[in-house]
């Protein structure tokens, strides 16, 4: 840990490191990557304040998730009926004959500094700011890679750090709400953007595929119907789950569909393809459309 994130900072329950996924650009931060050791469950947390994703943090930590326990998993106990059964998300991954984890190309070692490519500015519903995300780019050796980080504003001023669990858009999304039009929930703000030029009223939640969070939901009760866009991958489709589980008893109709071609709702739309033209998420879909 030292060796990639430097030295730490106990404070606390935590100890704190900066993030090597958006910190990692040599300028000066306030960590936001928390480290604790959990005795009930032997485990180690590790854990990106500013919302990185778990998976990204432990692959530039050069670590996997079973690194992080004591001993292997059949050392802490018997399988259960509900751990040894795919859930919903799962089963859909399969029928879709994608793999249950994501593989993650090796680009090599960076040879290029870390630059910001994109600012999306989360709102509260009068417009004020809430936080904002950023967007890197950093050039390796085999292609570029991204990266996120995350600000929030407060009465002095811009901090590092996440914000609050507000939806990309919100104003949009209170006003199509109360008119009882479609909403489009997507996994990141790019395919957002896609969508609102497409004349949609789009979303999404800070933090990709791991930051949704049941504060996002209560800001859709009420909504006519929501369509869930996920990614065409593990993470996607477990996210659109989640998205989906959330949504579920707040809004009259929903609706979980993927690109027809490519990856995600941007792929589609470069393809050539209308958003009529998405097409139903197996296994998921035909669950929340029932419900």
């Amino acid at each position: 840990m030292n060796r990639v994130s430097g030295p730490g900072k106990r404070g606390g329950e935590w100890t704190t490191y900066l993030c090597p996924v958006h910190e990692a650009d040599g300028r000066r931060h306030r960590p936001s990557l928390g480290v604790v050791y959990n005795r009930q469950r032997q485990r180690t947390v590790v854990r990106c304040f500013a919302g990185c994703s778990d998976e990204d943090v432990l692959e530039r930590l050069g670590l996997r998730v079973r690194d992080l326990f004591d001993g292997p998993p059949v050392q802490r106990g018997a399988l259960t009926r509900e751990t040894s059964e795919p859930g919903l998300a799962d089963r859909a991954i399969l029928a879709a004959g994608l793999t249950l984890s994501a593989h993650r190309r090796d680009y090599g070692p960076p040879i290029g500094r870390p630059r910001r490519i994109a600012a999306y500015i989360y709102r509260w519903p009068d417009g004020s700011a809430a936080g904002c995300v950023f967007r890197v780019r950093t050039l390796h050796r085999q292609g570029y890679v991204k990266s996120f980080y995350q600000q929030r504003r407060t009465e002095s001023g811009w901090e590092y750090g996440g914000f609050a669990h507000v939806p990309f858009h919100l104003p949009e999304v209170i006003e199509a709400v109360r008119d009882g039009r479609d909403i489009f929930v997507c996994e990141g703000e790019a395919d957002v953007l896609t969508a609102t030029h497409a004349g949609l009223t789009a979303t999404c939640n800070a933090g990709g595929a791991n930051g949704w969070h049941r504060d996002h939901a209560e800001w859709l009760r009420g909504a006519r119907r929501v369509w869930v866009v996920a990614d065409r991958d593990a993470p996607g489709y477990r996210h659109a789950a989640k998205v989906a589980e959330s949504l579920s008893d707040v809004v009259a109709e929903l609706r979980v569909v993927q690109a027809r071609d490519g990856k995600d709702l941007s792929d589609h739309c470069d393809a050539g393809h209308q958003i009529s033209e998405l097409e139903p998420v197996p296994v998921l879909d035909a669950h929340y459309r029932a419900m």
